[in-house]
């Protein structure tokens, strides 16, 4: 059996009309000689530009800003990809005269927060209103019900 593939393997004994669509016969690592088409050039240029932006961040952030980035973005995906897209932009053009360190990062991802909670306003917020009785008196030595 050395130097045989088994027959579930092998390539010659599948038709065309038993491969689901999506699939195809070419190894996961071949050269795209399969029926992916136009899903694979585009799954392929959105790796490329996802490497590019990790390029472009490793080279504008310090280590700590880098890694901070990331485990924001474990929890808060869009605030994350805003951070890198600013970064991105900035280091494109130019504008970045040092790496950004984490407390530049921190202060980036605290205008986002802003910026989203002035645009949503008050939908979000909850507030409470206690009723105010005559009894009731604003001093702090509250010793109204003892008479």
């Amino acid at each position: 059996m050395s130097g045989m593939l088994p027959n579930n393997i092998s390539s010659s004994g599948v038709s065309a009309s038993e491969i689901p669509d999506g699939f195809s016969l070419a190894g996961p690592n071949s050269g795209g000689g399969g029926g992916g088409g136009p899903s694979d050039s585009a799954a392929e240029q959105a790796k490329q530009r996802q490497a590019q932006r990790e390029a472009i961040l490793e080279q504008a952030m310090t280590p700590d800003a880098l890694a901070r980035l990331r485990r924001v973005k474990l929890v808060k995906k869009d605030r994350a990809s805003a951070v890198e897209g600013m970064i991105a932009n900035m280091a494109m053009q130019g504008k970045l005269d040092s790496k950004i360190s984490e407390g530049k990062l921190i202060e980036m991802l605290e205008g986002i927060v802003g910026a989203q909670q002035k645009k949503e306003g008050d939908k979000g917020k909850i507030s409470i209103q206690r009723k105010r009785y005559n009894f009731d008196s604003d001093d702090d030595d509250d010793d109204d019900d003892l008479l």
